[in-house]
Order: structure tokens, then sequence, then C-alpha cells
């Protein structure tokens, strides 16, 4: 009110503020006819979006085919969700932001509101981008992260879903002191699907597996015993690494080519070897191979039966810590020379 002439006036107010929404009776309070409009476009767009999308996804199904683990499948699913996403906040912005809207302070409190509360969610949101665009991994990938190994089936906005594998229990302990898994000792799926938000990538290394060099070096270590015959014992471990490992692949040779060129890698032999070792018990032969970077617990025992009916063959036994007890002395009691029952 303002005084003019010694008239008491009173401002008129705005047609659209001073309009308030009845419902069966009941005032909306600060709800107004231009708000609810606003309110209706919003659904509206919301609807139209989340349909636009359902239908694109069945597009995408029907070129694509139905297997879920399809890379074309995942990006093209990707990519309608950060559209779907990019669109909805533009529509939202656009309907509710006006040039006579003054929303620069109630904005600014509301982004550190939410910068606070989702803290979390947002660090997850950046790591998404950050595994995105920094190859760290994919859907496929074989990996360890947040304590967990396994293969990616699922990467979204703010988890990740791995199929998680058992470790031999020789591995020790996994990333961030985890225990391997337990009842499968390998690395064969134990059926259960782990989820593990982004944000961990920011805090914990990420192993993987299978990204540029889609092998792994893997190792059979052999007791035998001093007097063995240690070169037919090696000659064994050898002819078992020929005929089951990657030996001689152009592709792996390719693969660890294309590694040096991205990274300081030193040289680096694709070739099985044998290496002895010293012990107190027993001469340790480890043979180092090459295998891919899955299925290598078959390759792994299907080595381990040739080496064995080798070792037999050449009658090379396997060095041992037990002890057997075949037999005992015979015991005898006898009187004590000065008389009966003296002892």
């Amino acid at each position: 009110m303002f005084l003019d002439g010694g008239v008491l006036e009173t401002p008129v107010l705005d047609e659209a503020s001073s309009e308030a929404v009845e419902i069966l009776g009941v005032t909306l309070v600060g709800v107004s006819a231009t708000t609810g409009v606003k309110l209706l476009f919003t659904a509206v767009l919301v609807l139209a979006v989340l349909g636009l999308r359902a239908g694109a996804r069945a597009v995408v199904r029907r070129v694509l085919g139905g297997r879920v683990a399809d890379p074309r499948r995942f990006w093209a699913r990707q990519g309608l969700q950060v559209i779907s996403a990019v669109v909805l906040v533009l529509g939202v912005f656009s309907i509710w932001v006006t040039p006579e809207t003054d929303v620069s302070t109630g904005v600014g409190l509301l982004s550190a509101g939410l910068a606070f509360a989702l803290q979390q969610v947002l660090l997850s949101l950046a790591a998404y981008f950050v595994i995105l665009r920094g190859d760290t991994f994919g859907v496929g990938d074989r990996v360890s992260l947040g304590g967990v190994r396994g293969d990616v089936v699922r990467l979204g906005f703010l988890k990740t879903t791995v199929m998680e594998m058992g470790q031999p229990p020789s591995a020790g302990p996994g990333p961030g002191g985890a225990d391997p898994a337990g009842w499968v000792h390998s690395r064969q799926y134990t059926g259960r699907l782990v989820t593990v938000t982004n944000g961990v990538v920011f805090d914990e290394p990420v192993y993987n597996y299978t990204r540029d060099f889609p092998y792994l070096w893997e190792e059979i270590a052999l007791p035998i015993p001093y007097a063995a015959d240690r070169s037919r014992a090696e000659a064994v471990l050898l002819a078992a690494a020929r005929d089951h490992a990657v030996v001689g692949d152009p592709a792996a040779e390719a693969a660890l080519a294309r590694m040096r060129t991205r990274y300081a890698v030193s040289d680096a032999s694709l070739e099985p070897a044998v290496y002895w070792r010293i012990t107190d018990n027993w001469l340790e032969l480890s043979l180092r191979f090459l295998v891919p970077h899955r299925g290598v617990r078959a390759v792994k025992d299907a080595m381990t039966r040739q080496i064995l009916a080798g070792l037999d063959e050449a009658g090379i036994g396997i060095a041992s810590a037990t002890y057997e007890v075949v037999g005992l002395p015979t015991l005898r009691v006898e009187d004590p020379p000065g008389g009966r029952g003296q002892r």
C-alpha cells in the first residue's frame, strides 16, 4: 500500500499469482492456474519421453537381436538413456523457468542442498563417465572391482553389476583385503550377481583381465626329489605347455605389440619356460606359460593330467613332506639279572 494525495491505495496483484486452483472444494495453496498448466505440461513431457524411450528400446531389440551381452545393444541402450535424461532436464527447465522468473536464489540453495545430500550419487555418476572415457572397463570385461572378481554384465549410471567368480586360495587376499570367494576355488562363476557402486574406481584399484591384453601368465609348481631325472621332468612340463597353452600365437604377439605402443611395458616372453628353485626338501620346478583370459581351469586340468602321465612313464615321483610309517621293530621284555620281579 502507498499514500498518494491523501488517498490510500492498494496495489493490484498479478492475476496469475492471485488465482488459486480449487479441486473438490479444496484450495491448493501456492498453486495457481499457471502452475497447474506447467504441472500438466511436465507430466505430459515425462510420459512422452518415457514412451518414446520404450519404443526406441523395442526397435533396438528387434534390430540388434535378443543378446543382452551384445556390445552394440549395450551402447544403444546407454545412448537412449543419456538422450532421455538430457531431453527431460532441458524440457522441465524450459517449462518452469521463464525470463520473468527469479529463481537464482532458490536454484542456488537447491543445488547446494542436492550436492550435499547426493554427494555419493554425484560421485558415482562422475565415475560412470570416467569409466567410459578412460577405457577402465566395459561390459564383458573380466575385472576385480571393489573386492569382487568377475565379469561385468551391466554398467549403469550409478552402479556396475558383476557376475562373481571364485579364486584359488593360493591367490591370497583380494583387493581391499577381501578373502577369495568361498566355495568355488577357481576362476569360474559362483552364480552370484554383485552390485558395486561406480564411485569405487576413485578409491580402489581396478584389475582388468581383458581390456588391452586378453591373456594371462600362469604357473604350475612341481616339487621333485633331488635324485630324480631333472632334465626329463623339465621336458615333461614343457611338452604339456606346448600342447595346451598359448604358444606361437600371432594374435597374442599382436596384442602384446599393441600394449607396448600404449604403455611402457618391458620385454615379456610369450614362450613357456621352466624355472628351478632349491629348497630344503626338494627341487621345485615352476612352469610359466601363457593362457587365454577365459578357460584357464580347463587348460590347467589338461596340463596336469598330461604331466602326471609323463612323470609316471618316466618313473619320477613327486616330492612330499608327509611321512609314512611302514612298520615297527620287534619289542622284547626281559627280566633283569638278579631275580624275578625286579625292574
